[in-house]
């Protein structure tokens, strides 16, 4: 079946290229600047800009970008091939729709209001839809999340954590989402449904912080701090987090917590535990070239 990447340069899109070209597909994917790459067919174009976007014959779109703007440019994207439609949002959707930051409660109010439209969109024009909801992702060196405090830890040492971090967090890597996205697309039972796709391990905020020291290989130097001196800490560190905000103090102590089994029943979603590989990163903080994991869609 042939497919298109929407959000091909992203980081789960990537990996959903790399392991459709990896099985022998020849996907295309959608940039907003010119590239080539070897077994992949580009496409240059602009989700915000759907009526200059080109129609490829395609049986599936999976969809790494705001969904949003899925929803308004699947017309454009419309072939009498196209059945599928596989697209992310986060399960932030159900743990921060009421957060103290403005900014986040835009955003997901955003995405929530694209997963509707996507749905009725799909709905009218026959395709069938399957949304995927991740929780923390990560992949080594290049996600704004776990990656990020790899290079916080790899410059300070240590990592202070606004009570004891004890909110519990199933981290799942990109890699793993690309190849549940692929399974979703070829599962009958996935179609019209909306997933929670968390990481193979849960384990508390503290315990994953822990587990990056072990990966950085340093000894594990978590401060436990009150609120007002956590919020001095997050004020240093700031720089590092250009898009953090101190709302992620009040959450260390919150459960995010997902249930994995309908995604595992519908499509075998099998996910790795939490074990980050930062051996490519040097003392600086800074990563180079790494070998990727090698796993493949089953």
């Amino acid at each position: 079946m042939q497919s298109i990447v929407v959000g091909a340069t992203g980081i789960v899109g990537g990996y959903i290229v790399a392991q459709l070209v990896e099985a022998g597909h020849t996907p295309f994917a959608l940039s907003r600047s010119l590239r080539h790459s070897p077994g992949v067919l580009w496409i240059q174009g602009d989700l915000s800009m759907p009526q200059d976007l080109k129609a490829a014959e395609v049986d599936i779109v999976y969809c790494t970008a705001e969904i949003g703007l899925l929803a308004d440019a699947l017309p454009y994207l419309l072939t009498p091939s196209l059945k599928r439609v596989v697209a992310f949002t986060s399960t932030s959707i159900a743990t921060k729709i009421e957060s103290e930051i403005l900014a986040e409660r835009e955003l997901l109010q955003r995405l929530a209001d694209g997963e509707r439209r996507l749905i009725a969109t799909c709905e009218r024009l026959g395709i069938g839809w399957t949304i995927l909801r991740p929780t923390v992702i990560y992949a080594e060196g290049r996600d704004g999340n776990v990656s990020r405090l790899a290079r916080l830890i790899q410059r300070f040492g240590l990592l202070p954590l606004m009570g004891n971090g004890e909110g519990r967090r199933q981290p799942v890597h990109a890699e793993d989402l690309a190849i549940g996205a692929i399974a979703a697309a070829r599962s009958i039972a996935a179609v019209n449904k909306t997933y929670a796709m968390p990481g193979g391990e849960i384990l508390s905020y503290r315990e994953m912080v822990g587990r990056i020291f072990d990966a950085l290989g340093k000894p594990r130097r978590i401060v436990s701090a009150p609120p007002v001196i956590w919020r001095l800490a997050f004020a240093l560190t700031k720089p590092f987090f250009p898009h953090a905000n101190v709302a992620m103090g009040t959450r260390m102590s919150k459960d995010m917590v997902f249930d994995a089994a309908p995604a595992a029943i519908d499509f075998g979603w099998a996910p790795r535990g939490f074990r980050p590989d930062f051996t490519f990163m040097t003392p600086s903080g800074a990563r180079y070239a790494r070998i990727s994991c090698g796993r493949k869609m089953v």
